[in-house]
């Protein structure tokens, strides 16, 4: 995987979504949250200010909000990489997750029971169900078990997160070495994922 880079894309959804996504592998001794906040800086306006306090506690560790009107940020941590996405303006709630395909204890322990009775699970079925549960703003609060993901043609699928709205999402094309998924809420206005569009 390249130390750092950038891609931006239209999604297929209903309107088409602007989304850009930078990552960075994070240097030694530096925080993550840092090289994370620096990647978002360079994709919003000049002079956009960042925070993220959490709902619950006021502390600096809820979803990622900006001043700049126009874009949606997020941010995901995958070992020692740090993930920036932006997503254009809407009125939802937008998130990303990220995991690196390969990853010694995970992959010897695999996956099943993660997602409670499910067999099979795969590391993209947790990586949607993250991102939703991000999107619903209720994050592991909620028993990611309980969250039924569809599949809505190409790269798009949709969650229902029990008591939650419905989540738009689509699987995102990053460096190789990484899972990628984008989770949109149904306020959003790009929340019908068009499943014509791959």
């Amino acid at each position: 995987m390249p130390d750092a880079g950038r891609i931006e894309r239209e999604l297929a959804t209903t309107p088409p979504t602007r989304l850009q996504l930078a990552w960075k592998v994070v240097p030694s001794g530096a925080a993550r949250r840092d090289v994370a906040w620096d990647l978002l800086r360079e994709m919003l306006a000049p002079g956009a200010e960042l925070s993220n306090p959490c709902a619950r506690c006021g502390g600096p560790h809820g979803p990622v909000r900006t001043t700049d009107a126009s874009a949606r940020p997020a941010v995901a941590y995958a070992s020692g990489v740090a993930v920036a996405a932006v997503a254009s303006r809407g009125s939802g709630t937008f998130a990303i997750d990220a995991e690196v395909e390969t990853e010694p204890v995970r992959d010897a322990a695999g996956l099943n029971g993660i997602l409670g009775a499910r067999s099979g699970v795969r590391l993209r079925d947790w990586v949607r169900v993250e991102a939703a549960l991000k999107a619903d703003g209720r994050g592991l609060r909620v028993d990611p078990g309980t969250v039924a993901v569809v599949p809505v043609g190409g790269q798009g699928w949709q969650a229902v997160v029990a008591g939650g709205p419905m989540i738009a999402g689509w699987d995102v094309d990053g460096p190789p070495g990484l899972v990628i998924s984008a989770a949109f809420s149904e306020a959003s206005e790009a929340a019908r994922v068009d499943p014509a569009t791959p």
